[in-house]
């Protein structure tokens, strides 16, 4: 051989062994990687709340009683359950109650007064015949007759007079007997006690004009709650009254309740300092919710605005810039354009792109995790 070819030869076995070394030895270890395996299943477009709504009820009195008075007896708690009807609050009625005998007595009065003025304006009207009669034979002269005229009609007018004075004494019965029943307090509707501001012994009063007076006992009926929440502006022309929702509340975390919009406002909200939002209601589809779902809550509406079933679908999540996923093909990345149907913030619908089985990256917060990347899958998310 001659001796330049031999000189090439070391150099050449050099670079040879270094080519096996970073192939083999020095080899890059496979990125691990978390995978989705694309399969059908179900996908939703949907709408959040913008900021977190309120657990309400439609059924809440804060209520006080119409009259002052001093508070006699208080016979439920706070946190008791009430039937429709029971007595929450007894006053003294001791002065409403004579303001009743009074005013009864007056219609008695009145009664016995039209009574009297019956019986005058009928002798009335019989002197006005008699009287008529007797100018007929001449025997009366016209004075006299115009006379017992004025006299049955002054009856007349008197009687009808009477007559409105017992409806005024009716009506002035009726009132003080409405105040007396002020006295007593009862629940308009079957619900719970949530506060009793008073005590047995304190004297209470309506609040004046302008002036607020925290309510004696707050009732509420935790039978007939809802949710009412804010949407943003841009969702308006999408949501309508009748459509699905899933209700969620902080203090229920991993589980959600199913309900359906029953308000949508007619107006936009313009408060100063945040976006503008709509506001909507749900009410809960269960009727048997649990005892310590209360009023005050926080809670969020996702509104369900479409679904479709059965569909390629992947997490949300692992959709890259421009439409394009990360596919694990011979264990290395591929990427691949894809196009999207339906979406939220969990699942995406895939209409091409993919096909069932194929293994998608999720694990996308590492630098190395790219486009022709060698990759070990190290877990599949199931869902």
């Amino acid at each position: 051989m001659k001796r330049w070819a031999r000189r090439l030869l070391v150099p050449a076995g050099v670079i040879l062994i270094i080519m096996v070394l970073r192939l083999t030895v020095f080899r890059a270890a496979p990125v691990p990687v978390t995978v989705y395996r694309v399969q059908e299943g179900r996908v939703e477009d949907t709408v959040v709340n913008s900021r977190a709504g309120t657990v309400n009820s439609r059924h809440r009195a804060k209520m006080s009683p119409g009259v002052s008075g001093l508070v006699l007896e208080i016979p439920v708690r706070k946190g008791e359950a009430v039937k429709q009807g029971q007595i929450l609050l007894r006053l003294d009625a001791g002065e409403y109650r004579a303001q009743v005998t009074l005013a009864s007595r007056s219609l008695d009065a009145a009664k016995a007064a039209a009574d009297e003025a019956a019986l005058l304006a009928d002798q009335a009207m019989r002197d006005r015949r008699r009287a008529e009669a007797l100018a007929v034979q001449a025997l009366l002269s016209n004075q006299a007759l115009e006379e017992a005229g004025t006299r049955a009609e002054t009856a007349q007018a008197s009687r009808q007079a009477a007559r409105e004075r017992v409806r005024q004494a009716e009506a002035a019965l009726a009132a003080a007997q409405a105040t007396l029943d002020k006295t007593t307090m009862t629940a308009p509707f079957a619900g719970m006690v949530l506060d009793v501001t008073t005590e047995v012994g304190e004297w209470i009063s309506p609040s004046p004009p302008g002036v607020f007076i925290p309510p004696v006992v707050d009732l509420i009926d935790p039978d007939s709650l809802y949710v009412s929440a804010p949407l943003d502006e841009a969702d308006v022309a999408r949501v309508r009254s009748g459509l699905p929702v899933r209700i969620t509340l902080d203090a229920f975390r991993g589980r959600s309740f199913p309900g359906t919009i029953t308000y949508v406002s007619s107006y936009v909200e313009t408060r100063q300092e945040q976006n503008r939002t709509l506001t909507v209601e749900a009410d809960f589809s269960e009727r048997n919710l649990p005892t310590n779902i209360l009023a005050g809550l926080s809670a969020d509406v996702e509104v369900i605005l479409d679904v479709r079933e059965s569909v390629l679908r992947l997490p949300t999540y692992a959709l890259l810039e421009g439409r394009r996923v990360l596919v694990v093909h011979q264990r290395k990345l591929v990427a691949t354009d894809v196009q999207a149907g339906l979406r939220n913030w969990e699942f995406t619908e895939i209409t091409s792109g993919l096909t069932r089985g194929d293994l998608v990256v999720v694990s996308l917060d590492r630098p190395e995790v790219k486009a022709g990347a060698r990759v070990s899958v190290t877990a599949e998310v199931e869902r």
